[in-house]
Parts: structure tokens; C-alpha cells; sequence
């Protein structure tokens, strides 16, 4: 099965860290947008993308990646770094899963941790979730990427 992640990770690398543990798993690659081609994307079996999330939002430039691609079947994910939790009455992955959705792309799961963030308010104090992803966060997400595999 051919896997690709493509993956945002701008402030501190948290969803990159994420994206590598659950690349371990799939034995796919860890891309940024601009590094990989809409072909390359539509002849994987399976691809995640994510990215952190900046004031309750997946990162623009993954939103406009996805919104660029042809229209193409196959399996896809999602899966976002955070530093607050994601609201069961808004997630902010619900926007990128309908992306996807509207796409072609059948989205079978989401995944979402804590990361350590230091957006505005949060800069004051140091930031919050210092030492997230941590161990625990890793092991969750190969965690999921082995139910992709199932």
C-alpha cells in the first residue's frame, strides 16, 4: 500500500513529530505541501494530512492544498497538533475532512493531540503543553496509524 502524509508544521515541529511516529508505522513519507505533486497524491492508496491548528483552524496552506487537488478516490486522514482541545461542537478538522470529502478522498478517521503552543495569549506565560507531544502522544498516534492498516 502506497501511504503518504502530508504534513504543516510551522511553530515548534509538534506535527511533524506526529506525522514521523505514525510514518514509522505506515512506511510512508512525511511531506510539505510545496514538496510533493497533486499526481503523487492521487496515486497513493492512502494519504493523512495535517497540520497544527492556529485560532481554532488547520493551517491555510494545507487548506489550500487540499482545495487545489483534482478531484480523486481513494483513503485519506486527518490529524491536527493542538495546544487546546479540539470542541466536540466545532472540531477544527471538521473543515479539511469536508474538503477532502468534497474531493473524492473517503476520510476515515481524525486524530488530534496536545502540543505545546505559545500563540498569543499562551506567549505571556511561556507557552502551554511545554513538553507535548510527548511519549504517550507518539505512541498514540502509531497507535492509529496501525487501525489504518486494519
Amino acid at each position: 500500500m502506497k501511504t503518504l502524509l502530508v504534513c504543516t508544521s510551522v511553530s515548534h515541529g509538534n506535527t511533524r513529530r506526529v506525522a514521523r511516529a505514525m510514518a514509522e508505522v505506515l512506511d510512508a513519507r512525511v511531506v510539505a505541501p510545496q514538496e510533493v505533486t497533486a499526481e503523487e497524491v492521487a496515486g497513493c492508496d492512502l494519504v493523512g494530512f495535517g497540520s497544527g491548528v492556529f485560532a481554532q483552524r488547520m493551517h491555510p496552506d494545507l487548506l489550500r492544498f487540499v482545495a487545489a487537488l483534482p478531484p480523486s478516490p481513494g483513503r485519506a486522514f486527518v490529524f491536527a497538533t493542538s495546544g487546546l482541545p479540539e470542541l466536540a461542537f466545532a472540531p477544527f478538522t471538521r473543515p479539511l475532512v469536508r474538503l477532502l470529502a468534497g474531493r473524492g478522498r473517503a476520510v476515515e478517521a481524525t486524530f488530534t493531540c496536545r502540543a505545546f503552543d505559545t500563540w498569543a495569549p499562551f506567549r505571556l506565560i511561556g507557552g502551554i503543553n511545554k513538553q507535548r507531544p510527548d511519549a504517550d502522544d507518539l505512541s498514540a498516534a502509531r497507535a492509529f496509524a496501525r487501525c489504518l492498516l486494519a
